[in-house]
């Protein structure tokens, strides 16, 4: 069984306190029907766990609500009318009801009920006719509805569900990874059909997937995989000497740094070489200043966004006082997490 946080609980029990209240006040005010019709119909205190304990559930959704509860009454009461043995009845106005709700995209488990209820009408019920699809049956369920509305989206829970996007991948790990597509295809496949969402079970599989990325790098600081030699250059030098370090360390990127190794921008192979440049202006006439930093003791989990989705392929690492104490390329990136997927880190 789920455990339920204590805020999941009060919104369930307050939820389904207040819906109920609500249903059978307005049935109330509602004109029309016998003295003895009930104002509230027991299927819809089922209907009020769906949508106040679980209203992500596919069965929960507005329209299972309204079309299960209505549809389902309607044939309950068609068979009353055309059986008279009650026991056949009843039996014949539940299957045909569920049938009637797979077939329409509609099931809902209170429906199950309503049907047996207008099955097996009492003298009010049979005195209502087929009114008692509308009153009291579709005014509950509309009143559930509206205060379900209200209450699980002021309480933090979207309603009417639907499935939380997937977290953020690389492009490349996008095409490889798992697709709604692929879950649904997956689930036509089972021989019990899951009664989730396939885009849930994304967002479940990717959300683990971050989980055990995590697990393994969460312990590793980017300092342990960094590069610490690394070649800078300072913003009043020459773009002559920026080449000539360039080549002379065999690095695409170096980092410009001020007299205290504060990172202060960045020069990169492109930036040196596929423009016709004076050599001897100085580097700060071409460096980029927007820079990505991350700190030393970060998580090398934490950094796998930025390198991924962020497209950076070269970062530098500084201190707590922001200091460059290395730089990380995409190729060290990669090499650790070819490890942490052969378990060998």
């Amino acid at each position: 069984m789920t455990r339920y946080s204590g805020g999941e609980v009060a919104r369930g029990a307050l939820g389904a306190l207040l819906g109920i209240a609500v249903a059978g006040a307005t049935a109330r005010v509602v004109p029309g029907g016998p003295e003895l019709l009930p104002f509230v119909v027991a299927p819809m205190g089922a209907c009020a766990v769906l949508l106040f304990a679980v209203p992500a559930s596919p069965l929960a959704q507005p329209w299972p609500v309204l079309g299960g509860n209505l549809v389902s009454t309607a044939i309950g009461l068609g068979a009353h009318w055309v059986v008279d043995d009650v026991l056949l009845a009843a039996a014949l106005g539940v299957g045909s009801a569920i049938g009637a709700m797979m077939l329409l995209g509609c099931l809902h488990p209170p429906g199950g009920a309503c049907a047996l209820l207008a099955a097996t009408a009492t003298p009010a019920i049979h005195e209502q006719g087929a009114l008692f699809v509308v009153t009291p049956v579709a005014v509950n369920a509309l009143a559930l509805l509206v205060i379900a509305v209200a209450v699980n989206n002021l309480s933090g829970r979207r309603y009417p569900h639907r499935p939380v996007a997937a977290p953020a991948t690389s492009p490349a790990a996008a095409a490889l990874g798992i697709t709604t597509p692929d879950v649904e295809q997956a689930m036509k496949r089972l021989a019990d059909r899951l009664d989730v969402l396939p885009g849930d079970i994304v967002s479940i599989v990717r959300d683990a997937e971050t989980h055990a990325l995590d697990r393994r790098l969460g312990s590793i600081p980017v300092s342990r995989i960094m590069n610490p030699d690394v070649a800078v250059v300072h913003p009043f030098e020459s773009i002559y000497r920026a080449r000539t370090l360039l080549v002379r360390r065999r690095v695409k990127t170096l980092p410009v740094v001020d007299d205290e190794r504060r990172v202060v921008g960045v020069v990169s192979i492109i930036d040196l070489f596929t423009r016709d440049l004076v050599e001897l202006e100085s580097v700060d006439s071409i460096m980029r200043t927007d820079v990505t930093t991350i700190a030393a003791d970060t998580p090398v989990a934490d950094l796998v966004p930025v390198m991924t989705t962020e497209g950076y392929k070269n970062v530098p690492v500084v201190d707590e006082e922001g200091r460059l104490v290395g730089m990380i390329t995409r190729g060290e990136l990669i090499a650790v997490l070819h490890r942490a997927l052969l378990g060998a880190t």
